[in-house]
C-alpha cells in the first residue's frame, strides 16, 4: 500500500486514539505531524498511537514519533505506541529508541471507547 492515513477516535477518560495506516516516510511525515498538533491542540490527557496498520516507517516518521513523544512529555500527556507490525518493530529496535515510548499490545481496556462513537478519517 503506498500513501499514509489516520483515523482519529475518541476513547473515555478524555483520550484520544490515532490510528495510522500506510506508510509514514518523508513523504508523509510532516501531514502526521500536523495532524497530531490538531489532536493536541484539545489537551487530551493521554494520547494513543496505534501503529499496527503501518506497513512502512522510515527515520522522518521515526523523528516525527519521537517529537510527539517530547511534545507530550512537557506537556505531561501520557503517550502510548499501539505495537506496529514486525518492519514498525524492527526500526525501533536497530534505532534503540523503543525505550523511550510506552509500548503496549493494544489499546488499554480503561481507555476504549464507549460502543457507538465513530472515528474521524483523515
Amino acid at each position: 500500500m503506498r500513501g499514509f492515513g489516520l483515523t482519529i477516535e475518541p476513547l473515555g477518560d478524555g483520550a484520544v486514539r490515532v490510528a495510522l495506516r500506510g506508510e509514514l516516510d518523508l513523504e508523509h511525515a510532516y501531514t502526521f505531524d500536523e495532524e497530531m498538533r490538531r489532536v493536541e491542540d484539545a489537551r487530551p490527557p493521554c494520547l494513543v498511537l496505534d501503529l499496527r496498520g503501518l506497513t512502512f516507517l522510515d527515520s522522518s516518521g521515526l523523528g516525527r514519533l519521537l517529537a510527539a513523544n517530547g511534545r507530550a512529555r512537557r506537556e505531561r500527556r501520557r503517550l502510548l505506541l499501539v505495537r506496529g507490525g514486525a518492519a514498525v518493530q524492527r526500526l525501533l529496535a536497530i534505532t534503540a529508541v523503543g525505550h523511550y515510548f510506552e509500548i503496549v499490545s493494544e489499546v488499554p481496556a480503561e481507555l476504549r471507547a464507549p460502543v457507538g462513537l465513530a472515528g474521524q478519517a483523515h
